[in-house]
């Protein structure tokens, strides 16, 4: 565990500074967490953490109590395997939602941010084998958060066109 740094204070100078780190915090997740990310998901101004749990076929929201400490998760359901995740507002309300990769059910899940810090049922759309990795963009200039996907066992990447609030297109 790292305890302390030493950087110099400036570059001409060489006083050194001590930088120190407190013990790390563990918070408790599902089996195999293997993708996160950090976003404010309720509004709050403080950023949450939301985890990938590709053991327990879920993700799970943390929300940041304020003082550098982080609530139990609340877990929402995706399909078999997710890998990756990522965060954007698909539906044009301003409040960023979920998109997770879920390698062994050949889909990816987009689960809307209702408000609060909680989240809807996940929607589904189907991608090639393995869906490994998601990143959202918009990717023909209609002002629509799309999604991208790289399917592992198909070799390929999927695109998913973003027709409005929130719903896709087929991958092409």
């Amino acid at each position: 565990m790292l305890s302390s740094i030493q950087l110099p204070a400036t570059k001409e100078k060489s006083a050194q500074c001590t930088i120190k780190f407190t013990g790390q915090t563990t918070y408790s997740t599902g089996s195999n967490p293997r993708s996160v990310n950090i976003v404010d998901v309720n509004g709050d101004g403080k950023p949450d953490i939301i985890v990938v749990n590709s053991g327990s076929n879920n993700v799970g929201v943390l929300l940041n109590i304020g003082n550098g400490t982080f609530a139990a998760q609340t877990t929402y359901s995706t399909g078999t395997g997710p890998f990756e995740l990522t965060v954007a507002d698909v539906n044009g309300d301003g409040k960023p939602d979920i998109i997770v990769a879920n390698y062994g059910s050949n889909n990816t899940g987009v689960l809307l941010n209702t408000g609060n810090g909680t989240f809807a049922a996940q929607t589904t759309y189907s991608t090639s084998n393995g869906p490994s990795s998601v990143v959202a963009v918009d990717v023909n200039g209609d002002n629509k958060t799309d999604i991208i996907v790289a399917n592992y066992g198909s070799n390929n990447l999927g695109v998913l066109l973003n027709t409005g609030n929130g719903t896709f297109s087929a991958q092409t």
